[in-house]
């Protein structure tokens, strides 16, 4: 038997208002919604689920497991998702790869990367 990742989950104190950002950044809709856990259907068939779960308590600190996404325009896609309310944080590349780390609204670090890309 081998392991697969079905979902990957973020925590939040508004449930609601990150599952709201997240469809629209990814552009996909929700899957359930049972109020405090939300699950978002996957963007790719057979790709992993994105959970929504609504904790009391905020995680101090730079969470430790983030997303990483690649789009064609990283320019084009980091201006799209700072008008959805994301903020961008940084810029890093290593050759061939080009990356922006922003974070979603409630400060959880997320990457989009282009490939081939030069700073």
């Amino acid at each position: 038997m081998s392991l697969t990742i079905a979902m990957i989950t973020i925590d939040t104190g508004d449930a609601r208002k990150l599952a709201d950002f997240w469809t629209a950044a990814l552009g996909t809709a929700v899957q359930n919604d049972w109020g405090e856990f939300i699950v978002l259907a996957p963007t790719t068939p057979g790709g992993p689920a994105l959970g929504i779960q609504q904790v009391p308590d905020a995680t101090p600190g730079k969470n430790r497991v983030h997303l990483d996404t690649h789009v064609p325009d990283r320019l084009a896609e980091v201006a799209r998702l700072v008008e959805l309310g994301a903020t961008e944080v940084g810029v890093h590349s290593v050759p061939g790869l080009v990356w922006s780390v922003l974070t979603d609204p409630d400060g959880n670090q997320f990457c989009v990367g282009q490939a081939g890309e030069e700073l």
